[in-house]
């Protein structure tokens, strides 16, 4: 008697059904995280959300993003090991999507840690220069325009030992107008430019999420030269991740290729 060989199911090959589902999964999970990514800041800067929601999104994004990034790396090894071939383009659209949407907060997070949670930032911390021309726009502002010190001078003169007064050999005139200049150069929207007084005033807006800054510089004549001090500080927020330093940094070198330092 014969007896008819019965074909039994390949367990060489995974489930297909299973297989596409995780690839699904991790390809459009990590293609909606990144778009969540873009959308907490683009949503604040637009209005449509207040900042607080804007963070939170942000904060979710990473969460989503890091879980699509795994799902996506094991659904890959699983794609290649049974079918020895090249993941799929979307599959790795959503890998790599998933990883920035990580990776941009985790980053964020990590250099907020890195700095102190001020947000008025002076190059002189005795006497930093005040504002007056843009009081009515902080009006609603989170943060009060007074300069705090105590506790935050103590953080800033830690943190950013470099941020200190400039001085110049040029005239207070000459100063002022070279100023004048970096801040048009730095796209800030002008307040005040008072060369009588030696005072500007002017506001940066942040492109991720639109945050407001302000700034007040203020020129006064030091020996037969000038000194120069600048103060930025945020309208909302603790911390501003070390934004407002940067900024007096980049004025600051900006300044010294036209003029040179005393």
């Amino acid at each position: 008697m014969v007896m008819e060989k019965t074909a039994l199911p390949s367990r060489t090959r995974p489930a297909g059904g299973a297989l596409r589902g995780l690839m699904a999964l991790g390809s459009w999970l990590g293609i909606a995280s990144l778009i969540a990514l873009f959308m907490s800041g683009a949503g604040t800067r637009l209005g449509l959300w207040v900042f607080g929601t804007g963070f939170s999104i942000l904060r979710w994004s990473a969460y989503v993003g890091a879980a699509a990034a795994v799902l996506a790396l094991v659904a890959g090894i699983w794609f290649m090991a049974s079918r020895n071939q090249r993941p799929p383009v979307l599959l790795v659209v959503g890998l790599i999507a998933g990883l920035v949407a990580f990776w941009m907060p985790y980053s964020q997070q990590a250099k907020a840690r890195s700095v102190p949670p001020i947000h008025d930032i002076t190059t002189d911390t005795q006497d930093p220069p005040l504002f007056q021309a843009v009081l009515p726009l902080r009006a609603d502002a989170r943060n009060p325009p007074e300069y705090l010190g105590g506790e935050v001078t103590e953080q800033q003169l830690k943190a950013f030992p470099d941020i200190k007064p400039v001085i110049m050999k040029a005239s207070p005139a000459q100063a002022f107008a070279a100023a004048s200049a970096v801040v048009e150069s730095m796209g800030w929207q002008v307040a005040a430019a008072e060369s009588s007084e030696g005072r500007i005033e002017a506001t940066d807006t942040t492109f991720w999420y639109g945050f407001k800054d302000d700034v007040v510089i203020r020129i006064r004549p030091e020996g037969t030269g000038s000194r120069l001090d600048i103060r930025s500080k945020s309208r909302v927020g603790r911390s501003d991740i070390g934004t407002n330093a940067a900024r007096i940094r980049k004025f600051v070198a900006a300044l010294n290729e036209q003029l040179p330092a005393g």
